[in-house]
């Protein structure tokens, strides 16, 4: 349940990301496949560096689900951070 959260709040946090951003931003589309990839790799990375109960550690409770929302947000704001500033340098 956690990692659905997770992709979804990384799709959000992208989006919100990319509009604040926008010489970084993907596009609606790119953003969202982006910010999902972030969301679930924010999550996981969180839990392997020990914040497990804050992100990923299985629970349903209200502690559990906002680690998931902020782990995905920032994961998926981290991951546009770095793919648009490839893109930008790439066009260079």
């Amino acid at each position: 349940m956690e990692l659905i959260i997770s992709l979804i709040a990384g799709a959000l946090g992208d989006n919100g990301a990319g509009a604040v951003l926008k010489n970084l931003s993907l596009g609606p589309l790119g953003n969202s496949i982006v910010g999902i990839l972030g969301g679930g790799l924010g999550s996981q990375l969180l839990a392997v560096l020990g914040a497990g109960g804050m992100a990923g550690a299985g629970g349903t409770d209200l502690a559990s689900i906002i680690g998931s929302i902020a782990s995905g947000g920032v994961g998926g704001g981290v991951l546009l951070a770095i793919v648009g500033a490839i893109r930008s340098a790439m066009a260079k």
